[in-house]
């Protein structure tokens, strides 16, 4: 029996690639089929099923591409709906692998038909339980995202079910792997650990605790944060079904000229532009939105870009293709191509640049001592809470800023700041965009300001 995990990073993403005798099985798969095809390949197995714990919200999984190139069976678990082949399959049933197997265990509360799959051994042992967003380490996922006619309440009670009847009751030593660790959006504050136990996570995960049922639903139900607006339009293309990968990225990977490049601008296209915050501070195409590679950017991406919208790109050399593999993952497919020779070509060109200056926290003191600057905060009230904040500073969480960027002076001089610089940058293109000249961001953002000058800091 092999076991691995394949952990994505920008969308804190767990997929699981399992194999016994030659056969294999892929649990949760992003959108691009070939690092699983590449895997099995190497290992000298067949890929005879593909597994899908639910119709995910945050990214566009790979499962019908996948199947239709090697033939394997997609799998869902009770009361799943979807609009292509797939095996709907019973509370309970198993699924023979090699000389391992599989049960489903149908474990509603995330959405109706969130499943989770437990592995049973050699031995007929229960050795492994893959939770998909049903629960992670430290956390359960959230009742809120795909409900149908329930309500985040009445999905809760279905989780709070699921738990204490088909999880809690499983071996301690039975091994957790989760759909996603920290940072993933489909819980309110996932550990960050890759994996753990059954016991394990019956003494720390405070959904697992002893607690009734009104308990229950008030503690997962409270203080979510909101979803991101992509996350509804993923479900439903994971529902329905979706281009293949590899033809999506053959329309978007396109070196551009400059002509063919301002004639999508004029076209109505915005520019992404995926380099990292220091990159990106140092010249730019004006009205461009910064969102780095280097930090969340899927989630961010889905935040900030309406779904759909026409995309070109300014990148690193070289990062062309993965900026565009990274908005196809989450369904981002209206990439028109990107810049060729990215921004140099733009600068010798010699059309029009603009900066943005980052800071450095030893000199932030000098700046608010002169009183002409604005401080903006666009961490959330959790951060906010945890780790206290500048002070005077202004709070508008980066998921808000595009809704109150019109409330802003467009006179006024503005300091922008994160945790740690990523988000800012983010926030100060955005206020660029909307008309704002005197802008500044904070390198390294708070944490490094607490490091330098601890003294602008107060709790919060």
């Amino acid at each position: 029996m092999f076991i691995q995990q394949l952990y994505t990073n920008c969308l804190a993403q767990a997929a699981y690639y399992v194999e016994s005798e030659g056969e294999s099985l892929i649990i949760d798969p992003l959108r691009e089929p070939y690092p699983y095809l590449e895997l099995a390949k190497q290992r000298g197995a067949k890929i005879k099923f593909v597994f899908e714990t639910h119709f995910h919200a945050d990214f566009v999984s790979g499962h019908v591409e996948l199947a239709r190139k090697t033939g394997a069976i997609i799998v869902y678990g009770p009361d799943a709906d979807p609009n292509y082949e797939a095996l709907v399959a019973y509370d309970g049933e198993k699924f023979k692998l090699g000389n391992i197997s599989i049960e489903v265990l149908h474990t509603p509360g995330h959405t109706v038909e969130s499943s989770c799959f437990l592995l049973y051994d050699e031995h007929h042992k229960a050795n492994a339980l893959f939770t998909g967003d049903t629960l992670f380490v430290g956390d359960v996922g959230r009742p809120d995202l795909l409900s149908g006619n329930l309500n985040k309440e009445q999905l809760a009670a279905m989780l709070y079910d699921s738990l204490n009847t088909k999880i809690k009751t499983l071996p301690d030593e039975v091994i957790v792997y989760p759909g996603h660790g920290a940072g993933s959006a489909c819980g309110k504050n996932i550990g960050k650990e890759a994996t753990s136990t059954i016991g394990q996570q019956k003494k720390f995960n405070y959904a697992l605790q002893p607690m009734s049922k009104d308990a229950f639903i008030k503690a997962v139900t409270s203080d979510l944060p909101t979803p991101p607006p992509y996350f509804f339009k993923d479900a439903k293309i994971n529902i329905e079904g979706y281009d293949s990968y590899t033809t999506t990225i053959l329309h978007a990977n396109k070196a551009l000229t400059i002509k063919e490049f301002q004639q999508q601008i004029a076209e109505g296209a915005i520019v992404l532009d995926t380099r990292t915050a220091a990159q990106f501070g140092r010249g730019f195409i004006p009205d461009s939105v910064n969102i780095g590679l280097d930090g969340g950017f899927a989630v961010w991406v889905g935040v900030l870009l309406k779904f759909g919208v026409t995309i070109v790109l300014v990148a690193e050399e070289g990062k062309e293709q993965e900026s565009i593999t990274r908005l196809a993952r989450i369904g981002y497919d209206a990439v028109k191509g990107y810049l060729q020779g990215g921004i140099e070509t733009w600068k010798q060109a010699k059309l029009p640049v603009e900066k943005i200056d980052q800071l450095e926290s030893p000199e932030l003191e000098d700046y608010i001592k002169t009183g002409e600057y604005t401080l903006i905060d666009v961490r959330n009230k959790i951060e906010i809470n945890l780790n206290g904040k500048l002070k005077n500073s202004l709070s508008i969480p980066l998921n808000e800023l595009q809704e109150k960027v019109a409330d802003l002076d467009k006179h006024e001089y503005y300091i922008v700041y994160c945790a740690g610089g990523y988000r800012s940058m983010i926030a100060a293109s955005i206020l660029k965009q909307a008309g704002i000249s005197h802008v500044f961001s904070i390198s390294g953002g708070l944490s490094k300001i607490k490091q330098d000058a601890p003294v602008l800091v107060e709790e919060v």
